[in-house]
């Protein structure tokens, strides 16, 4: 009998699923071009590529700066933090699941009873029972379990594809750390080597000051370029330590000296081309945006469990086994004994709430479109924004060392014009502030350039395992 009743209750979870009340889903028309946007300053789309997110191991070159990503996917807290939630609401849902099946409890019991004799005496009673039962197991007949278990699963997924754009974020954030650093120390060496060049030149300036050539306004100018090299080199070292402590927090631990980078120079090469093709529907496979999605899914089953509450729930309450003074004949054929009661509750009035309740679902469904929508325009500026400089920062970078060159040559003609005293030594020093600035730029064009591709990769939605 115990075997029966629980066939029964197995096959009536398995067969009885009922109806489904979701709306039919579809997923929103992505409100942003089809292809990316042309002309100057735009990167041109690359010849025969196809567009998909791009792996960051075939991306990073960087030998050290692959390590560094390796071991921030490992130890980072924050990640940790998002594959624990990911754990949370897988949990979740396999909880919501199991009410789409009848929970079977095995009991069992003992009852010792003693009462006394009308003609004297006592006759004591002992009952042994044991069984399974069934408590309140509801037949899904109009799919609410369903769609809730349904909207559970696509919240984990949700939250699934969050850990992912966590961890596509880590990847950017150490890259751009890495990055950081290396020219913030750039600045300190530029810095320096100004200072340097800066204090030879009023060395200079001082002993034609004592010739009797120069005057005291020359030997101050002189001066002021050297202590702002002198603060600048201060300012970066500030900003390169404060660098160093970021990627030791973005990677999770401190990071060894001999890992990071000593200037832009050594990252030059750090990272491979990215490909762009033409179609912009690469964006719909983003974390950000796949997490969206499937919020919204869940928020449309919600919606047919808001609608399932309108209708009756039949509830099945059960219990099978057997009943004997003796535990030697508890499970003989004579001792047997089971109890069934179903239940049916039909909603009648309950003060407006299963309509507040539905109008609530179709209102967060609503919201939830908004925000999908929202996810796909912002995947795409973010893409347009790096293709822009990817298309501008090339001939900005070409630019800029250009003025280097020219700074400097025109730095050598007004120092040997000065020296000659043809000139006045205010050009000196203005040729000398062009060229520190100038060098400055072309630092700073250096990293958007690099920061850029590793931008490019996140904009892209670029693969993280």
């Amino acid at each position: 009998m115990i075997r029966r009743l629980s066939a029964v209750l197995v096959a009536t979870a398995a067969l009885v699923g009922g109806c489904s009340l979701d709306p039919a889903y579809r997923r929103p028309a992505a409100p942003i071009p089809s292809s990316w946007p042309q002309g100057a300053p735009y990167a041109a789309p690359t010849p025969g590529a196809v567009a998909g997110p791009v792996d960051w191991r075939g991306l990073v070159a960087d030998a050290k700066l692959a390590a560094l990503i390796d071991t921030a996917l490992a130890d980072n807290r924050d990640l940790r933090a998002a594959v624990a939630n990911a754990q949370i609401a897988r949990a979740q849902f396999e909880a919501q699941r199991s009410l789409l099946f009848p929970t079977l409890d095995a009991t069992a019991s003992a009852n010792y009873v003693r009462t006394p004799l009308p003609g004297g005496g006592h006759q004591n009673v002992r009952t042994i029972s044991a069984g399974l039962a069934v408590s309140a197991y509801e037949l899904d007949l109009f799919g609410r379990q369903r769609s809730l278990s349904r909207a559970a699963f696509e919240q984990y997924l949700a939250t699934d594809e969050g850990r992912r754009a966590v961890q596509l974020s880590l990847i950017a954030e150490t890259a751009t750390s890495y990055l950081t650093l290396a020219a913030d120390r750039s600045f300190v060496t530029l810095a320096l080597s100004t200072r340097r060049s800066a204090e030879e030149s009023l060395a200079l300036t001082q002993r034609r000051f004592t010739a009797g050539v120069a005057s005291q306004l020359d030997v101050r100018q002189a001066e002021t370029v050297v202590e702002q090299a002198r603060a600048d080199a201060a300012r970066y070292a500030i900003a390169a330590a404060q660098a160093k402590n970021a990627l030791d927090l973005v990677v999770g631990r401190t990071v060894d000296e001999a890992q990071t980078p000593a200037g832009l120079e050594e990252v030059a090469s750090s990272f491979r081309p990215i490909p762009v093709g033409v179609r912009s529907d690469v964006l719909l496979a983003r974390p950000d945006v796949l997490q969206a999605e499937h919020q919204l899914r869940a928020a449309n089953a919600d919606i047919g469990a808001a609608r399932a509450a309108f209708f009756p729930s039949i509830t099945l309450t059960g219990a099978a086994g057997g009943a004997s003074p003796a535990l030697s004949s508890l499970f003989r054929g004579a001792n047997a004994s089971w109890s069934f009661t179903p239940s049916v509750v039909l909603p009648i009035f309950a003060g407006g709430r299963n309509r507040a309740n539905l109008r609530g679902a179709r209102a967060a469904k609503d919201f939830a479109v908004a925000q999908y929508e929202g996810a796909v325009q912002a995947a795409f500026r973010d893409v347009a924004d790096a293709l822009a400089g990817r298309g501008g920062l090339a001939e900005q970078r070409t630019a800029q060392e250009a003025l280097v060159v020219a700074a400097a040559d025109a730095l050598r003609l007004s120092t040997a014009r000065y020296e000659r005293g043809a000139d006045t030594y205010l050009n000196t020093l203005d040729a000398q502030r062009v060229l520190y600035a100038a060098q400055q730029g072309a630092v700073a064009v250096r990293l958007n350039d690099l920061a850029n591709v590793v931008t490019l990769y996140r904009a892209l939605g670029g693969r993280t395992e």
